[in-house]
């Protein structure tokens, strides 16, 4: 299963992890420079959870951003008899 959203199709993105040296100017130094770059990636923060959708009740993967925002309806649980 790939690392996506359910609602939203965030996912995996790529970036890079940028390592620099010096002193910023505006503390008095003569600038920061760049040293290396490096690949890296950027993860959406998935959840795996029991929701309500279309009429059923299955597990789905959503981002935190959308549970949040209330994209989705929690299935709720069953009383005890």
């Amino acid at each position: 299963m790939a690392r996506v959203c359910e609602f939203c199709n965030k996912k995996t993105e790529v970036g890079n992890q940028i390592t620099r040296r010096g002193l910023a100017k505006a503390k008095g130094g003569v600038g920061r420079k760049v040293t290396g770059r490096s690949k890296r990636t950027f993860k959406p923060n998935l959840q795996t959870v029991r929701a309500s959708v279309d009429g059923g009740t299955r597990r789905v993967r959503i981002c935190a951003r959308c549970l949040k925002a209330g994209k989705i309806v929690k299935a709720g649980r069953q009383a005890k008899k």
